[in-house]
């Protein structure tokens, strides 16, 4: 057997350098309290695909296949869970639950899995021959006997077409959930981040017809490098978004404790005094809430803070927490806890959703943590959310009955 040296190129790095990436964001969403979230799961394991998929084709692109020929195609399978991951992914994000029937999205995945065996279960021969049909045409082939019969599906010589159909049919899934959620204003208030699922929508609906445009333009596999860059920029998007939408490199003030301490009765003159705003402007700014309010709903986006909301009323985080003390008698944590559980209430006490799970609806109304939306839901309904629902229930049974029975009483009376 020919072996030929080892080529590192930029291309290598980059693909190198995404696969490493890949794998770290993978771990990061599948790990803490952001596992808890379905999308995060779902993108967790998209990413470990790009991973896996990218790292076969960095050894193929470097020649280290031929050190590792046992590595050979062991990222096949992987082609038929990014579509579906991806369309998971978008359709949790919005709907915060996963599709119908998902199981069935990842039948292929399985077929291909067991498929796998054919060429995973083959000697070392076979598999160089293998690799250099796809990346290596000018060596010469070597005698090989094969253990098994390579593809019992018949189906592994249209790969590639296969790979393509899957990422287009998910992509465009995708790109019609978003569609679809974007006509529903809603689901779009209770969706932070929309902008940049928009944005990983887009390039993910570019990998079915960057297929279409290198494929023909190499020999069998050889031009796999240049998806496996795309995917690398992918990735590396992906990881820009993530550290984008973190608090941790902003330089923010502290963030007040959740605790309800006892206020003293203060003149309303002598708050105003103290406030580094008129009144005029107060006023502008309250307005400014009401129809921000109105126009959406802020409080469910999971990632509001104070000086993100600040931002929006064109006012600066010490101004607006002096304001909400000052004339809502609330501090910024205390009003974002009212209305997130306003909102439960509504969700709990409404029969369209009925359905959901008391996480779901923690998860709906812009916590990350269920402990610390029962926490708050105690604190200001004196109930725990299953108690709120039960009682909902009952009233809403009786509330029937009474009307049954004025219904039957005015029948007799007629």
């Amino acid at each position: 057997m020919k072996i030929l040296p080892i080529h590192l190129d930029l291309f290598a790095l980059i693909i190198f350098l995404g696969v490493a990436q890949g794998i770290f964001l993978g771990i990061f969403f599948l790990t803490g309290e952001r596992a808890r979230s379905v999308s995060n799961r779902c993108l967790g394991w998209f990413n470990l695909a790009l991973a896996a998929i990218s790292g076969e084709i960095f050894l193929n692109y470097t020649n280290y296949t031929f050190r590792l020929l046992w590595t050979g195609d062991f990222a096949e399978p992987f082609n038929f869970v990014l579509g579906p991951l991806f369309y998971f992914f978008a359709y949790s994000r919005l709907w915060k639950k996963l599709p119908r029937h998902w199981i069935w999205h990842m039948l292929p995945f399985a077929i291909w899995l067991i498929n796998a065996v054919t060429w995973f279960y083959q000697p070392i021969e076979f598999k160089y021959n293998s690799y250099i049909d796809s990346q290596h045409p000018e060596l010469a082939y070597i005698h090989a006997d094969s253990y098994l019969d390579e593809d019992f599906t018949g189906l592994r010589r249209y790969i590639n077409q296969m790979t393509l159909f899957s990422c287009l049919v998910y992509a465009i899934l995708a790109l019609i959930t978003l569609w679809k959620s974007g006509r529903n204003k809603s689901t779009v208030h209770q969706v932070s981040g929309l902008t940049s699922l928009r944005l990983l929508s887009g390039l993910f609906a570019l990998v079915p017809i960057l297929i279409i445009i290198v494929k023909p333009q190499f020999y069998r596999d050889v031009g796999d490098y240049l998806l496996a860059t795309y995917v690398s920029v992918t990735i590396y998007v992906t990881s820009f978004l993530v550290m984008r939408g973190s608090d941790f490199l902003r330089n923010e003030p502290a963030k007040e404790p959740v605790v309800m301490e006892p206020e003293l009765p203060v003149e309303p003159k002598k708050k105003y005094e103290k406030s580094a705003l008129s009144e005029e402007v107060e006023e502008a700014v309250l307005a400014k809430l009401a129809r921000l309010l109105e126009t959406g709903k802020p409080y469910l986006e999971s990632d509001l803070s104070l000086p993100k909301l600040a931002e929006r009323l064109n006012t600066s985080p010490h101004n607006l927490s002096q304001l909400l003390n000052d004339r809502l008698g609330q501090t910024f944590f205390d009003w974002l806890a009212t209305h997130r559980i306003a909102e439960a209430q509504r969700l709990l006490n409404d029969p369209l959703t009925t359905n959901l799970k008391i996480d779901e609806i923690a998860e709906r109304v812009g916590y990350n943590s269920p402990s610390a939306f029962h926490t708050a839901f105690k604190r200001l309904t004196n109930q725990t959310p299953a108690q709120y629902r039960e009682s909902a229930a009952i009233r809403s049974a009786g509330l029937s009955t009474t009307e049954s029975q004025a219904s039957s009483r005015s029948a007799r009376t007629s």
